[in-house]
């Protein structure tokens, strides 16, 4: 398999090179983290690279837009694909190794494996996408193997997904320490995604209303309201008038699960999900103490 040709200290594309190149920064007393990623990089992403270079001596980062986690009808195609960007962007940073392998190196023929991880793939996200959090789960596990990291970061925006991938962790003993990092938001408070792309103007300027409505859920908590349907309610009414957003769900989670409470106790994760035009949009907020 042919080396990606690149200005960064090393770019692989064959999983047993990455895995041996861990192994031997190990070997040397090195603890090595690693970033997986779809690539478009953002601010969100870098933070968690960034986070990784801090705690870790060397640092590793995936760029693989993963084909099992997209249904039929979603995005795989047009999925933004920016990779001497991506490059170049990471060089800045640092970052020792870039693992960039063909789909042929993840998926060999004849590939029929794949991970369950059961109940908490099943709610709000898993609903909205059947298929996907078993292609995140068996792409992140077969990460795990090829890049044998002692710690692995992820981003709390995508909330459900850090809660399915510690229970495959947990369930099937993988020596890997899951970290989930905050969300990075724009100065108006959307979360950053490489799907922000998508967005026309006037739908850019509405999908703020998305940290507008979590905000307000906080506001309405700290002020005293614990009931789950009331600031789910007081959310919806908030973003009924924005002609482009479409809201799919909005749950009030126990922290750590997907399991949706109906009294505020304790730390609690609002979820919400909505098309914002054509694209889809997640986000969440943590309130509480």
């Amino acid at each position: 398999m042919t080396e990606i040709k690149s200005s960064i200290t090393r770019v692989e594309t064959c999983a047993a090179k990455v895995r041996e190149a861990v192994r031997v920064a190990q070997r040397a007393g090195e603890t090595v983290g690693f970033v997986p990623t779809m690539g478009a990089l953002h601010e969100g992403h870098l933070s968690l690279v960034e986070a990784a270079l801090a705690e870790c001596d060397k640092t590793v980062v995936s760029i693989f837009v993963n084909p099992t986690q997209f249904a039929p009808s979603e995005d795989l195609e047009s999925y933004p694909r920016m990779f001497d960007r991506d490059l170049e962007l990471l060089q800045q940073r640092g970052c020792w190794l870039v693992f960039a392998p063909p789909v042929e190196e993840m998926y060999h023929p004849g590939h029929e494996t794949s991970v369950d991880v059961g109940s908490v793939a099943l709610p709000w996200e898993g609903a909205s996408r059947p298929a996907h959090f078993g292609g995140v789960a068996t792409i992140v596990l077969k990460l795990f193997q090829m890049v044998p990291a002692e710690r692995a970061y992820f981003g709390q925006k995508d909330y459900q997904q850090s809660v399915v991938i510690k229970q495959m962790v947990a369930d099937l003993n993988v020596p890997i320490e899951i970290r989930v990092c905050p969300i990075v938001r724009e100065s108006d408070g959307l979360a950053m995604s490489s799907r922000n792309t998508y967005l026309s103007p006037e739908e850019r300027k509405q999908a703020s209303g998305l940290w507008q409505s979590l905000k307000l859920a906080e506001a309405l908590h700290t002020a005293g309201e614990s009931s789950a349907a009331v600031i789910k309610e007081k959310m919806k009414q908030l973003l009924a008038p924005a002609r482009h957003i479409d809201v799919e769900y909005i749950a009030l989670l126990r922290v750590g699960t997907v399991c949706e409470v109906e009294t505020l106790v304790g730390k609690t994760v609002v979820a919400i999900a909505a098309r914002v035009g054509q694209t889809r949009l997640i986000d969440n907020h943590t309130i509480g103490k």
